[in-house]
């Protein structure tokens, strides 16, 4: 089983020390091969001086080689002529040089049958051959003095690298420690939280400035899902405390059928409005989880703003609002006809809801600047503060409560349109200025 330590700093301490083990080695390994070489090429230009010295003495001292033993202090020397030995040195037999075999390929190492080595070369002009030789024991002695100080200083340098590794591991992963400790102190009840950011250039800083977006998207997650879960209770306990208290005022008392006959017609309302408002969330719910899915054909947005202008009509007069609508023609985009519809028409009807009496309401199919057709819806309402712009898409979310619930809005329209039109890949825009009305524009993919 391969050794792998647990924590991570046990791993950069063992990466630490091997990585420094393998330059030392590769270090000493490459000091081992340059001081044999300088002392090989040392042994080497000694045995070419004393080639030198031994030519000139025989050329020039009337052959009289013993001068070079007793006085330049070659002891390892053999000189012959047609192959006949002029002079050899005692040793020289002594040793056994006199059986090595000579060769002229350059200096070459000879090792004896005692064990000791000797380097040799020989060099020759016409019939004269002059071989000398010189111990290598002291050069061996200092490389194999070399090597044990080397071979010693690796394992030493090993456990500094360890050790060294580990306490350096220890210092730079310290703000890791730190993050997790504040970290585990981050509970759903306090997501306000947020790990320290010592320096937010270092890769430590960039990962804590990384989950404090991530908890300021949970929180900003959790916050909504609170505020959804309380808009949604109250939206349905209005209509069931309705429901009951309608009953049980019916039950407190005999009636006629005729009376029996509103209760339920009033209970029925209230049901209507839990079926309208399970289905808005039902639809928001499929569009979270991706499970809506657009069928993507080519749809004149013309004809299907005009359709969904008449459906709505009916109520528009009601209130004495003018409804009107103006297409271009040849204006299409290829989305989804019943889920743009419905965009549609909940545009529609949040405008029908908040523009007064005698108000006007204009739906315009056009194709924008930018090549992309869109469907805008009109109005002459109140308007929408700057405020609450960013949040009107929100579900549940209404600038004015108790006006909305008046007109029987249930704060999901806006939510589900947004949601549809983004299945089709398109997308809403709102320009409102308070007083002055409000333009919501459906922009969908061009075909």
């Amino acid at each position: 089983m391969m050794l792998r330590p647990r924590s991570v700093r046990g791993r950069l301490a063992l990466w630490h020390a091997g990585v420094l083990t393998l330059i030392v080695c590769a270090f000493s390994g490459a000091v081992y091969a340059l001081v044999r070489a300088q002392l090989l090429r040392d042994l080497d230009a000694r045995l070419a001086r004393d080639l030198a010295t031994i030519e000139r003495t025989y050329r020039e001292a009337d052959y009289d080689l013993a001068e070079v033993e007793t006085r330049a202090g070659v002891e390892l020397f053999e000189v012959t002529s047609a192959g006949r030995v002029l002079y050899r040195t005692a040793a020289w037999t002594r040793i056994g040089l006199d059986r090595a075999a000579l060769t002229e390929a350059g200096p070459a190492t000879w090792s004896s049958p005692h064990g000791h080595s000797y380097r040799m070369e020989t060099r020759s002009w016409h019939e004269l051959r002059i071989a000398v030789a010189t111990d290598e024991a002291l050069t061996r002695g200092a490389l194999g003095r070399l090597a044990l100080i080397l071979a010693l200083a690796i394992p030493c340098a090993a456990i500094v690298a360890l050790a060294g590794g580990y306490l350096l591991a220890g210092r730079v992963l310290a703000p890791v420690g730190a993050l997790a400790d504040h970290a585990r102190r981050i509970t759903a009840e306090a997501l306000d939280a947020r790990l320290p950011v010592e320096d937010p250039r270092d890769e430590f800083g960039q990962l804590a400035g990384v989950f404090n977006d991530t908890l300021a998207r949970l929180q900003d997650a959790f916050e909504r899902l609170r505020r959804f879960t309380a808009d949604a209770s109250h939206e349905l306990r209005t209509p069931l405390t309705a429901m009951r208290s309608v009953g049980e005022v019916a039950l407190q008392n005999a009636r006629d059928p005729a009376a029996y006959r509103e209760v339920i017609g009033s209970m029925l309302e209230e049901v209507e409005r839990l079926t309208r408002l399970v289905e808005g969330l039902l639809l928001l719910t499929r569009a979270d989880t991706g499970r809506t899915h657009a069928a993507r054909e080519v749809v004149d947005l013309g004809a299907l703003a005009t359709s969904a202008v008449e459906h709505l009509r009916v109520l528009a007069e009601e209130k004495g609002q003018e409804l009107t609508a103006a297409a271009h023609s040849g204006v299409r985009a290829r989305c989804d006809p019943a889920l743009v519809r419905q965009g549609v028409v909940n545009l529609l009807d949040n405008a029908i809801k908040y523009t007064p009496q005698r108000g006007s309401i204009r739906v315009v199919v056009e194709v924008l600047p930018s090549g992309e057709p869109a469907v805008e819806v009109r109005d002459t309402g109140p308007g929408i503060a700057p405020a609450h712009l960013e949040r009107i898409f929100e579900r549940f979310y209404r600038v004015d409560a108790d006006r909305a619930r008046q007109a029987g809005g249930m704060g999901l329209g806006l939510a589900i349109a947004r949601s549809v039109i983004a299945a089709n890949g398109g997308r809403i825009e709102v320009e409102s200025t308070v007083g002055n009305g409000s333009v919501f524009r459906m922009v969908l993919p061009a075909v």
